[in-house]
């Protein structure tokens, strides 16, 4: 039996982050989402590439007994493109990516994962996720050291064990799993799972068609305070006869995020990128109001068709955008409010967080930043652990300040950092340490 999805993609920069770095994808057969890092803002570079790259699967159609040959080379070329970037530009060093991607091929689905970006099955009512952390925390529940509940608040909860950066070759999951008709699949980054529960994507999940079913899952995020990019894919399996019924059938795929954006594409000239069923908003033969209204990668789609100005208005787009402008402005002001009165010196003080200062690892108190040039951070206690020589994935948490607990959580942390630093000294270093280059 042959099988078509109906799909749906819709990806959003979030409350916080300056920019997009996730990347989606959904087609006819196959689905991806990539969650961005790292390289000085240059992971939606990263995620772009690894998407661009996967989606040239639906191209190729490998042979059934190749297909997961297939998946595994796709990640080991978005790999090599993602090490060319940084080849060519050595500011970007450090950036990286995950990959879930779910390809269909007759009555199977194959499955091909590395990092923390998931991949959900709800399948008669019951959701079940079919992808497996590859994060420090991960291993911790895996040992029983911790338990779930406490995985999901652990400080160090998005600490990547793998991801595809181009350096170190990376080994990827791969399965095949059965498909049938009336299966939904979720394809998410950590920014809709870290700040909504399973239980609650089961409920949205088991309502409404993928379209609606996605702008709720990434409105409920931002309800939330988003604090990271949110990605989301969502595809119905059906059988032939309904998808031919519903005009499904060799639909041009949607790509949402990083991925979806020009400016984007054109610093990776040497990647080809799939046809895309959403409009640029940059080309001037488009109208107005589209050409005036939010970014592609902010536009939900359906089944590879944009949905029209009525179903998703451009200005309630762009008022949300400005609200959301308006509060971070509002929350700048209370914190220096804040911070003139007692209030604010007790919640500084009870700030900690880990970060590089003069290329170390570095405890500081406070928080990452600065208000009307104001420094709001000290730095407490300088080791002699140099960000260069940890793993590409932990250059990034450092880069980006890993939030502690309290004073002794941060020392514990930069403890750790110095046994994996140490780690990447060995005569067999784990992957994503930094190659180290022989002397001439």
């Amino acid at each position: 039996m042959t099988f078509a999805l109906r799909f749906a993609a819709r990806s959003d920069v979030g409350m916080v982050r300056q920019g997009n770095e996730d990347s989606g994808y959904a087609g006819p057969r196959l689905l991806v989402v990539a969650d961005g890092m790292g390289g000085h803002a240059a992971g939606e570079l990263a995620s772009a590439a690894a998407v661009a790259t996967m989606a040239e699967l639906e191209l190729s159609d490998p042979a059934p007994e190749s297909v997961l040959a297939g998946l595994a080379a796709a990640v080991d070329a978005a790999g090599a493109n993602i090490g060319q970037v940084v080849s060519d530009h050595p500011d970007f060093a450090g950036m990286g990516t995950t990959v879930t991607a779910l390809f269909w091929q007759g009555e199977r689905v194959a499955v091909v994962h590395v990092g923390d970006s998931r991949a959900y099955l709800l399948r008669e009512g019951d959701l079940g996720q079919i992808t497996h952390d590859h994060t420090y925390v991960q291993t911790l529940v895996d040992s029983g050291r911790i338990s779930a509940d406490d995985a999901a608040v652990h400080p160090r909860r998005s600490l990547l064990m793998r991801a595809v950066d181009g350096v170190q070759p990376v080994e990827a999951d791969l399965s095949v799993r059965e498909a049938r008709p009336g299966d939904r699949y979720l394809l998410c980054s950590d920014g809709l799972t870290g700040v909504v529960s399973d239980e609650e994507l089961a409920a949205i999940l088991s309502e409404g068609e993928p379209t609606g079913t996605v702008i709720t899952l990434v409105e409920l995020a931002l309800s939330r305070g988003a604090p990271d990019n949110v990605t989301v894919v969502v595809a119905d399996v059906l059988n032939a006869d309904e998808a031919s019924d519903e005009h499904l059938l060799d639909l041009e795929p949607v790509v949402v995020g990083a991925a979806g954006d020009p400016r984007v594409r054109a610093q990776l000239p040497q990647v080809h990128f799939p046809d895309d069923a959403q409009p640029d908003p940059n080309r001037p033969d488009l109208p107005a109001d589209v050409a005036g209204g939010p970014p592609t990668s902010e536009i939900p789609t359906v089944a590879g068709i944009a949905p029209t100005t009525a179903e998703t208005p451009g200005m309630s787009d762009r008022a949300r955008r400005i609200w959301r402008w308006s509060l971070i402005s509002l929350a700048a002001v209370t914190v220096t409010v804040m911070a003139v009165g007692g209030l604010g010196a007790w919640w500084w003080t009870n700030q900690w967080y880990v970060g590089s200062a003069q290329g170390k690892v570095t405890v500081f108190q406070g928080v990452s930043g600065s208000i009307a040039g104001i420094p709001m951070q000290v730095e407490r206690q300088s080791t002699d652990v140099m960000v260069s020589s940890l793993p590409a994935f932990d250059v990034e948490l450092v880069n980006r300040g890993i939030v502690a607990a309290d004073q002794a959580d941060a020392e514990r942390i930069a403890a750790e950092l110095g046994l994996r630093a140490l780690e990447c000294e060995q005569r067999r270093p784990p992957a994503g340490c930094p190659t180290l280059v022989p002397e001439q």
